[in-house]
C-alpha cells in the first residue's frame, strides 16, 4: 500500500504514482543533497516513517531529481515539506523542524490524535 516505512526517493516520472495517487497522506520532503538543514532533518523522517507506517508515507524529493514538479508547487527554498492527502496540497512548512514540532505539525494536516 505504500506506506511501507520508509523515506522513499522520488523522481519527476514517479511523483504522480508515489504521491498524487497514494492512497495515504504523504509528506514530501523537497531537499538536496548540498543542504544542511536537510540533513540534519532527514533522521527525524526516516523515525517518523518508521513509525507511522500504513497512516503516512514519506517521500523524500532532491531537487536535481524533481524540477519540474518543484516549479509546479512553488518551491523556493530548501527544506520544504508538502503535506499531500489525495493529491491536494493541505499545507507546507518551510525550514528544518524537529522530531516534536513534526509530529504537531502533522496532526494539524492530517487529523492524527
Amino acid at each position: 500500500m505504500g506506506g511501507s516505512g520508509e523515506l522513499r526517493t522520488v523522481t519527476d516520472e514517479s511523483f504522480d504514482r508515489e504521491v498524487l495517487r497514494s492512497p495515504l497522506p504523504v509528506v514530501v520532503d523537497f531537499s538536496a543533497d548540498w543542504c544542511a538543514p536537510c540533513r540534519i532533518t532527514e533522521p527525524v523522517l526516516r523515525t517518523l516513517a518508521a513509525h507511522l507506517a500504513g497512516q503516512v508515507k514519506f517521500v523524500s524529493a532532491h531537487l536535481d531529481s524533481v524540477p519540474e514538479t518543484a516549479r509546479s508547487f512553488g518551491v523556493v527554498s530548501i527544506p520544504t515539506y508538502l503535506f499531500l492527502r489525495g493529491g491536494v496540497e493541505q499545507g507546507r512548512e518551510v525550514g528544518p523542524v524537529g522530531p516534536v514540532e513534526f509530529r504537531t505539525i502533522l496532526q494539524k494536516y492530517f487529523d492524527f490524535a
